[in-house]
């Protein structure tokens, strides 16, 4: 039998969350669908407007604040899922925290022929 003062997670661990905790049980999030290449932009507050947030969006603001960032890289940086990442983001979208930039179509870049071309012109100089 164990003692049962004892706890089931040692020291290290940490404060546990359930991720459905930090998500409000949510698993998608509201609105458009965050692409794992579409790279978010902090927008800083308006004048007298302080948020209070959750460390996990406070975390992800602060991530973004220096420079943009996509959501794989924040998922990868906060140690957070990805389901769980583009849910705080949702909500960071919604409330005017953060600005997404959508990632390019493949479409709409330059051909690579072009691209070779502008190397090999590179080289020569």
């Amino acid at each position: 039998m164990t003692d049962p003062g004892r706890r089931w997670y040692d020291e290290e661990a940490g404060p546990l969350v359930r991720l459905y905790a930090v998500t409000a049980g949510r698993a998608r999030p509201g609105g458009d669908r965050l692409d794992l290449m579409t790279v978010i932009h902090a927008v800083p507050p308006d004048a007298g407007r302080d948020p209070v947030l959750p460390p996990e969006q406070t975390a992800i603001l602060r991530l973004c604040s220096p420079r943009p960032h996509p959501v794989a890289d924040i998922a990868s940086d906060s140690g957070l899922p990805l389901t769980v990442v583009r849910v705080l983001l949702g909500d960071l979208l919604e409330a005017g925290l953060i600005r997404a930039t959508p990632p390019v179509p493949p479409a709409q870049l330059p051909e690579a022929r072009i691209l070779r071309r502008v190397i090999d012109g590179l080289r020569a100089l």
